[in-house]
């Protein structure tokens, strides 16, 4: 397994070693030597145990650093854009390969009954992130709206850990500047609190909750048939709240880490399910992803300049290349399509305009994000299928009997559990077993609908012992609650 975020290791080790040394060679007055540190640390974070991802990284980079250096050489604009054409295309080539071939394969002999043997092909981690990046940055090279960085610069720039394997899709602008400053970097202690509050915050999320719904998702897909349409409900809003959770938390951490080292990563979750149309949402969740796509395909296509339908052609576009760019699968493609079709009707009957009440714009939003969340989360359209089928047509009863089973496995739910029974309330337990589930998912969902996001709370934050308090809690809760190490779900995309 690859370094996580939420590994001792990690934040036992990594993470204080860079804090003392990144600030004490800029101490030492030596910003260079810092900066080549980082680069150091971005390589181990991401090459441990990993060393072919480690070795792919290396040769996007070496490619597209030469041809930017190619292009800024060539003399005339056609040569320039023969330059970024061989770019774009050798990106996306080198992304379809690792990510899509297999897919493909599968397809046509499906499609063909082929019998093409698929290819043992491991997916270098966080190729898509990087991948994009790069290619947003060859093209400002070739807008004329990059600077002449040196290669350790460049490198630094698309290697830095915390934004490396997840996201965001950091635009040149946005980092390399304060990343690449020749003058020394000071701690602040300031800053170092506000981003050890952020990275206790973003732990909280990841570990104590989203790891915890992962379960309920888990037995849920692993036993569809025997569903009904209660337990389907909280299945389906399990995994919207896990995976909210999780990217949430991932956000937050690696915002934390960048304020502690003085640095500043764009927003890229702002409370995404608050969104009141999908277009809100898609505003709202994985921002830099968002954007990416505006700025670099569906203004290309010609955004909404060529009339209603082309405009509707194009957010379609997006919208599936969006959901392919997740995975290779069928189930992503659908997603992304039904999001999509979303995104359109609203455009069309001009929802956001109508004057409908705010809870229920929120309301419809979130079920319908939660309904397409379950064609993500599914291994195939046929369980999403048979998801859904039981949904609407399950029956009714008390909450799958596994799913609150495994629910009282969780330390602290066990704990209440106890605490219930020696109260002497343990029928109530006996005559309610699916309260306690039910409980979390809802103080979890109203979290959701009323918290601020991190960085907001983060940059506004006024150190007091309370928030003190908080930290160190939130920090040792979720270091004591370390004992199985679990995966980002972005990890996957």
């Amino acid at each position: 397994m690859h370094m996580l975020f939420h590994s001792y290791l990690f934040i036992f080790l990594l993470l204080p070693l860079t804090l003392v040394c990144y600030y004490g060679l800029n101490h030492m007055n030596r910003p260079k030597a810092a900066l080549s540190f980082l680069t150091v640390v971005s390589f181990i974070f991401y090459g441990y145990n990993n060393f072919f991802s480690l070795c792919i990284l290396f040769i996007s980079i070496l490619i597209n650093y030469g041809f930017v250096t190619v292009m800024r050489k060539a003399g005339d604009s056609r040569k320039k854009r023969t330059v970024l054409w061989a770019a774009l295309f050798l990106n996306i080539c080198f992304l379809l390969y690792f990510k899509y071939t297999n897919f493909f394969i599968e397809n046509i002999n499906r499609a063909f009954g082929a019998d093409i043997p698929l290819l043992r092909l491991l997916l270098p981690l966080g190729i898509s992130f990087y991948t994009f990046q790069q290619i947003s940055y060859v093209i400002d090279a070739y807008r004329g709206e990059c600077g002449d960085y040196s290669f350790l610069q460049y490198v630094c720039f698309i290697s830095f850990f915390p934004k490396l394997t997840q996201g965001p899709i950091v635009y040149h602008k946005d980092l390399l500047p304060r990343l690449c400053e020749n003058a020394p970097q000071k701690i602040r202690y300031e800053n170092l609190c506000r981003g050890i509050y952020a990275f206790a915050l973003g732990l909280s999320k990841k570990v104590l909750l989203a790891d915890n719904f992962a379960k309920i998702v888990n037995i849920g897909y692993g036993n569809i048939p025997d569903l009904n349409s209660p337990s389907a409900l909280l299945v389906m809003i399990s995994y919207s709240l896990q995976i909210y959770f999780d990217f949430s938390g991932y956000c937050d951490m690696a915002y934390g880490i960048c304020y502690m080292l003085g640095l500043k990563l764009p927003l890229n979750f702002d409370s995404p399910y608050k969104a009141e149309s999908i277009s809100d949402f898609w505003d709202r969740w994985h921002i830099s992803l968002t954007k990416f796509f505006t700025r670099y395909l569906y203004i290309s296509l010609g955004g909404s300049r060529k009339g209603e339908t082309r405009t509707c052609f194009n957010v379609l576009t997006v919208f599936l290349l969006s959901g392919l760019w997740h995975g290779a699968n069928w189930t992503f493609l659908l997603w992304g399509l039904m999001h999509g079709v979303v995104k359109v009707i609203e455009r069309q009957t001009k929802i956001a305009s109508l004057k409908i009440p705010k809870f229920i714009k929120i309301g419809v939003t979130f079920l319908l994000v939660t309904f397409a969340w379950s064609l993500f989360r599914a291994d195939s359209v046929s369980d999403a299928a048979r998801l859904w089928t039981q949904l609407f047509s399950g029956g009714f009863g008390g909450i799958y009997l596994p799913v609150t089973e495994k629910f009282q496995e969780i330390v602290e739910i066990s704990l209440l559990y106890r605490a219930v029974r020696a109260a002497g309330l343990g029928a109530l337990l006996e005559w309610f077993p699916w309260l306690p589930v039910t409980a979390f998912t809802v103080l979890s969902l109203t979290a959701c609908f009323t918290m601020r996001h991190t960085q907001e709370k983060t940059e506004g934050l006024k150190l007091s012992d309370q928030k003190l308090l908080t930290t160190v809690i939130l920090l040792f809760w979720s270091i004591m609650s370390l004992s199985e190490i679990s995966e980002f779900l972005y990890f996957n995309f």
